[in-house]
């Protein structure tokens, strides 16, 4: 399998459960500005759709949207504590968080990214992220994980874009919600989340 990725984007969380489940990946480099790859393809080619993550699987099939790849990935380990058994209330609390972490908090941040969002635009997103930060806040208070005392694919999104509120200062520095700058700190020492920091950052550095 190959998984496609672009340094500090969202794909990080798939690569991040490629790891803790232990499977084999080569994972490829993506230039989200020109659409092509590290070895030059067209990207669009690949995925239509411009943006990572992108699974190509071994018989040819490419998945996208990392929420369905991360749950994808986590099911060829029957047994992994990543995702729990199909059909169960405990699967669908994980993709409760992975549609909540999808829709209002990855998806909050969008505006933020584009240098053409009104500055009054941005305001107003940012105290949304902020009532959404106190959420996860006080669901994280007594707990070290979304769903309780297990680390799951939900986490690894939900660790993914929290990355992202160091790119805005003051307005969304984790300091101001200790909880997530706590939680972010704890996943961060995970074997598998520092493995898959170190080749994005490899890649990065590649690029430059």
């Amino acid at each position: 399998m190959k998984l496609y990725v672009s340094p500090g984007a969202c794909s990080l969380s798939p690569h991040i459960v490629f790891r803790e489940v232990g499977l084999d990946v080569q994972v490829e480099g993506v230039n989200i500005a020109t659409k092509k790859t590290k070895s030059g393809e067209d990207f669009k080619a690949i995925n239509p759709k411009g943006k990572v993550p992108a699974l190509r699987l071994d018989g040819g099939e490419v998945l996208t949207e990392g929420a369905a790849i991360v749950q994808y990935l986590a099911d060829l380990k029957p047994g992994s504590t990543l995702v729990p058994k199909a059909g169960t209330l405990e699967r669908v609390r994980v993709q409760e968080w992975l549609n909540y972490v999808a829709s209002e908090v990855h998806k909050g941040f969008s505006p933020l990214f584009k240098p053409t969002t009104p500055a009054e635009t941005k305001k107003t997103v940012i105290e949304t992220l902020g009532q959404n930060f106190d959420f996860l806040s006080t669901t994280l208070a007594d707990q070290p994980f979304l769903t309780g005392a297990t680390f799951t694919v939900a986490d690894a999104y939900l660790y993914t874009i929290l990355l992202w509120s160091k790119y805005f200062g003051a307005d969304l520095d984790l300091a101001k919600w200790p909880v997530l700058q706590a939680y972010v700190a704890r996943i961060t020492e995970r074997p598998a989340v520092r493995a898959a920091l170190d080749v994005e950052a490899e890649l990065k550095r590649a690029s430059a």
